[in-house]
């Protein structure tokens, strides 16, 4: 199936109540058994390339890797650039085949992070190509501490800015190792009060999987952004893999059992936030 923008797949979820995981992919292995667990399922999601991705992969190659993968699946997978922090970057993403950019401007003044989200929105929509901005900064565990989103800043900037879906920050903290991030619910419905955009959750692997899947049938929330869990579990699997036959040198053998250990892991995570009718 031809790869999808994200505006396609988030209108659809808000109008059916349930989210997209937006999946961080660092290597071939994680690309291939999330675009396995879309398949197996036919739950539609969202290939993320990252700044450490990028920084270990060019985009240029990395966008041919993700519009691959989702040529030969069946299941919508959207291609997206994750954190892009300037309008070279995500321009770079755009021309290299991603279906949709994120750029992160949420340190920016107001003023500039709109005039930034704009033009980038301007030019990804020339190509049908879907823009993700952010509203209030997400901070990283034992990093740098979040700045909740302004509500009085939600409206101006979702109308200027031009995106199509808004990362907002009401307790959700990036990096996160274990699932106790307190979610403000209320804040989420007051943000959805002012703007029908699509809401995303950075940082979504320290969210209870019941707190996920309330946001994901009760609010405009559609995307739910989760790298570090899964990273967790492919890394886990990964060792013992290597330490069952530490003479093993065939790498690909070693890489084998953790995209399958991977693939299980995601299908739990998509089926938590998705669609009620998928399958079983």
């Amino acid at each position: 199936m031809t790869a999808v923008n994200l505006k396609a797949l988030l209108s659809k979820a808000n109008k059916n109540n349930y989210a997209v995981a937006g999946l961080v992919v660092i290597t071939w292995e994680d690309a291939l058994a999330y675009t396995e667990a879309a398949d197996e399922t036919g739950i539609p999601i969202i290939l993320q390339a990252g700044p450490s991705c990028r920084a270990f992969t060019p985009i240029s190659i990395l966008g041919k890797m993700f519009r691959h993968l989702a040529d030969q699946t069946k299941t919508p997978i959207c291609c997206h650039l994750d954190h892009g922090f300037s309008y070279k970057e995500c321009k770079e993403g755009i021309d290299s085949g991603f279906t949709s950019v994120m750029f992160d401007g949420s340190k920016m003044p107001l003023n500039k992070n709109i005039n930034i989200s704009s033009k980038i929105s301007n030019l990804a929509h020339k190509y049908n190509i879907s823009v993700e901005g952010e509203i209030g900064e997400v901070g990283y565990f034992k990093g740098k501490s979040s700045k909740g989103t302004d509500i009085n800043q939600v409206k101006e900037y979702s109308i200027k800015s031009k995106v199509d879906a808004m990362a907002i920050s009401v307790g959700n903290t990036h990096l996160q190792t274990s699932k106790v991030a307190k979610i403000d619910f209320n804040k989420i419905l007051e943000i959805q009060k002012i703007t029908k955009l699509p809401l995303v959750l950075h940082g979504s692997s320290g969210i209870s999987n019941n707190i996920r899947k309330k946001v994901a049938r009760m609010t405009n929330v559609g995307k739910f952004n989760i790298g570090t869990e899964l990273r967790m579990v492919g890394c886990k699997s990964l060792r013992k893999s290597y330490n069952k036959n530490i003479n093993n040198f065939d790498k690909i053998s070693i890489l084998k059992p953790s995209i399958v250990e991977l693939k299980k892991a995601t299908i739990k995570v998509i089926k938590n936030i998705g669609p009620i009718n998928a399958k079983k």
